[in-house]
């Protein structure tokens, strides 16, 4: 009965441990969630990102991908994949005070240029809270918690999911173009943070839609980031 009445409460304690730990994020209001990550993002450094399309309709010009690091100066260092009417090419891009710079293939040194005349957005602006992708967290519509899944660099997290709408005009900001409603799927990291946004809609339009998926990580990231 001593032992017993030892082992019930160990028992018990265990039991409680195991009914707290998981993915913290999923245990909380979607729109809290979401919040929360925005502010995580808007706060943040600088974070590394990683942009990619593998349904990208054809015969449009647009992005592809993207990757690189971003800071909240703002400046992006890192590339763009595009797509024109002379093939596709993956151009080195930097973006400091507000413009935009890019090795175009067959030009010598850095030329400035307007990265919507290639359907992509400026990059340094990706986490800012007006232009960026918290500004998609804020347009949120409807958003719902979803089951857990695989996601973020390498899927090496476990993260939860929220699903929602958002409009084309807080898309636009991201993926120039963009139109009508959208299917939104955020993962969150165990921490809170947005980890990675998969969106589905009319990107181009007059074209089939798309997806686009984006992964961002090493939150704190510092880097100096000059013009050319």
């Amino acid at each position: 009965m001593a032992l017993r009445r030892l082992v019930l409460p160990l028992v018990a304690v265990v039991l409680t441990l195991s009914a707290c730990g998981g993915n913290s994020s999923s245990h909380q209001d979607p729109a809290t969630a979401l919040k929360t990550a925005e502010q995580k993002l808007e706060g943040t450094s600088g974070v590394q990102i990683s942009l990619s399309s593998t349904d990208l309709p054809g015969g449009v010009q647009g992005l592809k991908s993207a990757s690189g690091t971003v800071t909240d100066a703002p400046a992006f260092d890192g590339s763009l994949g595009v797509v024109t009417g002379l093939g596709s090419f993956s151009v080195p891009v930097k973006s400091v005070g507000g413009k935009v710079y890019a090795q175009i293939p067959l030009t010598p040194g850095w030329s400035e240029v307007d990265p919507s005349d290639y359907g992509a957005p400026d990059p340094a602006e990706l986490i800012s809270s007006d232009k960026g992708v918290p500004s998609l967290l804020v347009a949120t519509q409807d958003p719902k918690s979803d089951k857990d899944v695989r996601g973020g660099l390498d899927h090496k997290e476990v993260l939860s999911t929220i699903t929602g709408t958002v409009p084309g005009s807080a898309v636009a900001a991201i993926i120039p173009g963009a139109s009508g409603d959208f299917d939104a799927t955020y993962g969150l990291s165990s921490d809170g943070e947005l980890r990675q946004v998969t969106l589905t809609g009319d990107f181009y339009g007059g074209h089939p839609t798309n997806t686009y998926t984006l992964v961002l990580t090493d939150y704190g990231t510092h880097q100096d980031i000059t013009a050319p």
